[in-house]
């Protein structure tokens, strides 16, 4: 989960990492009250708070000297958009005064296999462009989960970059500070960027960015309940109270894809693309799908525009066919007769499950090939007015 600057900011004030003071506003005609009510002072930074970086090269960063043009700012922001999301919420933030930049942050390696500090003293928006042309001024330095953040990673960090060694102390507290958030909020990335430096020589968090791991939501109920808030799908967040995961592809695709692992749902879409099928939506059931579950999987999926047809692929394990046929049966009362399903089952309680679908509108088949091969079918009935071609030979009206 990626989480909105404001969240970062919070997680950074509740570890001791220096913020300026900031208010989040969903309504331009509060503005005013709530940066009166939180005794913030002009000069101000808008910021758009959407899930994506490069705000500030997509206008989504704006300053402004006085009330009047904080109130322009936001009422220009609102309902915009900025890389692709809409602006739905604007933190308002007090201007820091900026002497020097830095990057700081840590992440989660995958080659260390453990937490990665990185530190730069050339920080900012051009970061990426840091660690191309200028390599020698990154740092990294993995952290040993046992015994946390040392003295000597930061020296370390600082004399393998050229920084200013006065500044070792304050640079410490900050990245202890910062581990600390990563480890209580089970993070894949904690990163300041940029990590400024007042002209009295001290540290703010100007700006930050904090992605958490999906599978510790559990135990955050605070963030759980934010992500749901800001999902921009709507079927994205339907289908994770039913713990699916639910993919939105080509919106001009009218084919859509549910299994039960993400191996056999990219198998499927590739076969679609060969075949020049577009899928539309895709949906990963996880295991022990109940017929209930089924049922509301195959809702979500035709919940989505211009779907027409379906291809439920199963291999039962834990997943049992018979489960998955009676959930298909409940779905086919339901949606509309010219909803088209096609399924795929092999495994546990394979022959239970085809007894169920016998009498039923469902078009089973025994491969995922020939399930490609039924979607294709399927879909030029509906382009060709009711003419079958290819599938049971040279085609019947």
């Amino acid at each position: 989960m990626k989480l909105l600057e404001y969240m970062a900011r919070e997680i950074f004030w509740e570890h001791g990492i220096p913020v300026k003071k900031s208010i989040v506003i969903d309504c331009v005609d509060e503005m005013h009250d709530k940066i009166n009510a939180a005794g913030l002072k002009y000069p101000v930074v808008v910021k758009a708070q959407v899930q994506a970086g490069g705000r500030g090269k997509a206008g989504g960063v704006r300053f402004a000297e006085n009330g009047d043009e904080a109130e322009r700012h936001a009422r220009a922001m609102f309902g915009a958009q900025v890389r692709g999301f809409t602006v739905k919420e604007l933190l308002v933030v007090e201007k820091t005064e900026i002497e020097t930049e830095w990057y700081l942050s840590i992440i989660t390696d995958r080659q260390s296999k453990g937490p990665l500090l990185i530190f730069s003293p050339v920080g900012g928006v051009d970061i990426e462009e840091t660690a191309i042309n200028e390599p020698d001024k990154i740092a990294k330095v993995p952290i040993n989960i046992f015994r946390g953040i040392r003295d000597y990673d930061i020296i370390y960090a600082l004399d393998r970059t050229g920084a200013d060694m006065a500044m070792y102390a304050k640079l410490k507290d900050i990245a202890v500070n910062l581990y600390n958030a990563f480890i209580a909020y089970d993070c894949l990335l904690a990163e300041i960027n940029p990590l400024a430096i007042t002209p009295s020589g001290e540290f703010i968090a100007a700006d930050g960015k904090v992605e958490v791991d999906d599978s510790a939501l559990y135990r955050l109920p605070k963030l759980l309940a934010l992500r749901d808030k800001h999902e921009d799908d709507p079927l994205v967040a339907e289908a994770r109270r039913f713990r699916f995961h639910f993919i939105r592809m080509d919106a001009d695709g009218t084919a859509g894809v549910i299994s039960n692992g993400s191996g056999m749902l990219m198998g499927c879409i590739d076969m679609f693309a060969n075949k020049g099928i577009k899928a539309g939506a895709a949906l990963d059931l996880g295991g022990g799908a109940t017929a209930e579950r089924v049922r509301e999987a195959v809702r979500i999926i035709f919940c989505a525009e211009n779907i027409s047809t379906l291809l439920l692929n199963i291999f039962g394990g834990i997943t049992r066919c018979d489960e998955v046929a009676n959930g298909v049966r409940m779905a086919l009362a339901d949606i509309p007769a010219d909803k088209k399903v096609v399924i795929r089952m092999d495994g546990t309680n394979r022959e239970e499950g085809l007894a169920v679908l016998a009498d039923t509108a469902a078009i089973v088949v025994g491969s995922t090939a020939e399930g490609a091969e039924a979607i294709c079918a399927s879909l030029e009935v509906r382009a060709n007015d009711g003419f079958l071609p290819g599938l049971f030979g040279e085609g019947t009206e």
